[in-house]
């Protein structure tokens, strides 16, 4: 029988509070909580991972720069990126942290390729790429066997901020958007091709789970 996936779309909303529910929602699930898939649009912030280094932060001007828990460098989340956060058990599906890289990005590459959009993988460089600029960006962390954070898939935004930063790391890294490459630039109609071919790559079934964050106590005391 497929496992059922919930996907909560989000809507707009500020990064740190979906930030904090995710990990509440990881420290409290167990071996029958269903997988997630939250959906949402950030306000304006820069996201600073784990081997984030302070030069890589040009000029952040207004924009509010967060270090948070997920691996990789400094990336921007702003209104019209889709960004999904796949908060899975990975012991249940048999998948290790290599392999949730590569299917989260073949998912995109796949989406991509609906609108007859090339794109690939760079060794040494998670995310997606249509030549030489990035389109999709990833971070993840795991805890306890199941994942949180995930991917910012760049629909129809404001790029501009990326230039106050050296993009995951990489100093002069272009940056690109599915409108920009004849895609469409409406984030439901991305999600929609987006979220069936996510599942698929894990053998899950989406269903609509609320549009709201679950509510859930944080545990007192919680992992790093």
């Amino acid at each position: 029988m497929t496992r059922p996936l919930n996907v909560r779309h989000l809507g707009r909303r500020a990064y740190e509070p979906v930030w904090r529910a995710m990990q509440a929602f990881t420290d409290a699930r167990d071996a029958d909580t269903r997988d997630e898939l939250w959906l949402v649009e950030h306000e304006p912030v820069f996201t600073q991972g784990q081997a984030g280094k302070a030069e890589h932060v040009l000029a952040p001007g207004d924009i509010p720069v967060v270090p948070v828990d997920r691996g990789g460098q400094v990336t921007y989340h702003g209104p019209g990126q889709l960004v999904a956060y796949p908060l899975l058990d990975l012991r249940r599906l048999g998948v290790g942290v290599r392999e949730l890289v590569n299917r989260i990005e073949q998912c995109v590459i796949d989406t991509l390729a609906t609108w007859d959009i090339v794109a690939q993988r760079r060794e040494g460089a998670p995310g997606i790429y249509v030549g030489d600029a990035k389109v999709m960006a990833l971070g993840l962390r795991v805890r306890r066997g199941c994942s949180f954070h995930g991917l910012a898939f760049n629909v129809a935004m404001d790029l501009s901020p990326f230039s106050r930063i050296n993009p995951c790391g990489y100093q002069g890294l272009r940056v690109t958007q599915v409108l920009d490459l004849g895609g469409p630039g409406n984030l439901v109609e991305v999600a929609q091709t987006l979220v069936p071919l996510l599942a698929r790559q894990f053998g899950l079934e989406p269903a609509t789970a609320v549009g709201e964050l679950p509510r859930i106590a944080a545990p007192a005391t919680m992992e790093p």
